[in-house]
């Protein structure tokens, strides 16, 4: 992990965005016009991945939380994201976060991981926080995946199949064949760390069809061209997240620390970097749980963090 002194030091380049022409605007009838757009606007991704900005954690993060809503939402269950935050930062040590807190789980390790479809890695992710019990099938899918990785055809291709295969082989596995679709375009693109975004899309519209508008089931008809026109809307959306929200906010922050006394700020103004939130009761050797409270309202008040919460007690800040 970077110093604080390297990120209060870093001259960072603009943040690439996703431009007009690529982001995706009314219907769109033909898989290469959606391809088109999809190739495009993960080349405006691309571009801000590689820059390794300092707040590429919390930026991650903060999709992933995203991500699992949304598949909290399919399964329907009521948590929003201030809940599934709140479930997540809150729980005491062992507690049981429950079926929406492993799904958050599921996606923050995506988010915080390195790449990689192989089962070692994929097959406790699946039956901890999917409750999935793991057979040969999902075992011929990864195996199959591995194949995939060593062909020439487009990220976001292979990525729409992928979640096809498991949806095929396992219809219970539905929400793990999104998480793998995630991986798969990310090591095929090269990334060191995946980016959540194509469960964030699945209850728009791009994900409906026909009079009544039911929702496109992986491997179904239309499948490849709504998974294609989901990675461009979702690709805009991450670079307007990073672009619009947090790199000025990450500017205000690090150009505050130097004002910072407290022993120990340059560890908080680390992870409110690295991470979608902290509790405001964060304490370490070098700052305790009180001390930390004064500097998080020294940071509310400098505009450099907000409190997520809402709460006047067991708050929580980030970007």
């Amino acid at each position: 992990m970077k110093s604080a002194a390297d990120l209060l030091s870093a001259d960072s380049p603009p943040v690439p965005k996703v431009p007009v022409w690529a982001r995706p605007r009314g219907l769109v009838l033909h898989d290469a016009d959606a391809a088109y757009v999809a190739g495009a606007a993960l080349n405006s991704l691309d571009n801000l991945v590689r820059q390794d900005l300092p707040w590429a954690g919390a930026w991650r993060q903060r999709l992933a939380l995203q991500s699992a809503a949304a598949a909290v939402n399919l399964i329907g269950r009521r948590e929003d994201e201030s809940a599934l935050r709140d479930t997540h930062y809150l729980r005491g040590v062992g507690d049981d976060p429950g079926p929406s807190g492993h799904l958050l789980m599921a996606w923050r390790r995506l988010a915080s991981r390195t790449t990689g479809c192989d089962e070692e890695m994929v097959r406790p992710v699946a039956e901890q926080h999917f409750s999935l019990h793991w057979d040969d099938t999902l075992t011929d899918v990864l195996a199959n995946a591995e194949d995939m990785m060593v062909s020439s055809r487009p990220a976001p291709v292979l990525a729409a199949e992928i979640a096809a295969a498991v949806y095929r082989a396992r219809p219970d596995a539905e929400l793990l064949g999104f998480w793998l679709a995630d991986m798969l375009l990310a090591q095929k693109l090269r990334w060191p760390i995946p980016v959540p975004l194509l469960m964030g899309q699945v209850s728009s519209s791009i994900f409906k069809s026909g009079e009544n508008r039911k929702r496109i089931r992986p491997g179904a008809e239309g499948w490849g061209r709504a998974v294609f026109l989901a990675y461009a809307t979702a690709a805009a959306e991450a670079c307007d997240l990073g672009a619009d929200v947090l790199a000025p906010r990450a500017a205000k922050l690090t150009a505050i620390a130097p004002k910072l006394r407290a022993k120990g700020s340059g560890d908080v103004i680390k992870l409110l970097l690295s991470d979608d939130a902290v509790p405001g009761s964060w304490s370490n050797p070098k700052l305790s749980a009180r001390g930390a409270r004064r500097l998080f309202d020294r940071l509310g008040e400098l505009g450099a963090v907000r409190e997520l919460s809402g709460r006047p007690t067991f708050r929580l800040y980030g970007l």
